[in-house]
């Protein structure tokens, strides 16, 4: 049995890493570029979709302010990795909605994606919910139709996020995941869109990814982490 799935060792780890992150996020040196438009978001309530890729998971909790902002879960897929990922960041006060917002001609009931599309929908009504639109396999940085459709459907505002921090460990991981280290410079980035009327879905989902793309970069320059 691989250890991830064993619960023992995924509250352990999950337990760790939850204390680790909140320490580092205490230590580092925050630049926040365009803040503006979060501050409408968190000022206004309601329901909206936060976007990064899947390689920032692990900064994602600093980018949601809880004491100002509206409640927030994260989409979270259902392998054991993701379980625990899903105790890490629920540990912080981000409870997971476990399934899938990618469409990688699975069934629906491999990954919950049925499921968690109407669980999302629900959360939206009220507060705010965090996808990874590459998760949870990737390719890295390549958008699944999920976020966009969610955006059409339930006509929320999607925040598009980047994060980044140097130095840094770096995972080798499908997506060379990121996990930030103390006293480290770090940033975050923002950029919002509502779903346009009448686009197309595949045309969104390619400018969408480039945004996205946009604002890591963004934020990566800031910190001077390299590609």
């Amino acid at each position: 049995m691989r250890p991830l799935r064993i619960p023992a060792v995924q509250a352990s780890l999950s337990f760790i890493l939850a204390h680790w992150m909140q320490f580092c996020f205490a230590t580092m040196r925050w630049t926040h570029e365009n803040q503006a438009v979060a501050e409408g978001v968190w000022a206004r309530g309601g329901g909206v979709l936060c976007a990064f890729w899947h390689s920032r998971i692990g900064l994602s909790p600093a980018c949601w302010p809880l004491n100002r902002a509206q409640p927030a879960k994260a989409l979270i897929s259902l392998s054991a990795d993701g379980q625990f990922i899903a105790k890490a960041v629920a540990r912080q006060g981000f409870p997971a909605i476990r399934g899938s917002s990618s469409n990688k001609d699975k069934a629906d009931r491999d990954k919950g994606g049925s499921q968690a599309l109407r669980a999302g929908l629900r959360q939206l009504k009220i507060g705010a919910l965090a996808i990874t639109p590459d998760g949870p396999r990737g390719p890295a940085r390549q958008m699944a139709e999920g976020l966009p459709m969610m955006a059409k459907i339930s006509k929320a505002p999607t925040l598009f996020i980047g994060m980044s921090c140097n130095p840094a460990i770096r995972l080798n991981s499908w997506d060379r995941a990121i996990l930030p280290l103390p006293f480290a410079k770090g940033a975050i980035v923002w950029d919002i869109a509502d779903y346009p009327t009448g686009d197309d879905l595949d045309h969104v989902r390619q400018d969408w990814a480039a945004r996205l793309n946009d604002v890591e970069a963004r934020a990566d320059a800031i910190t001077g982490l390299k590609p």
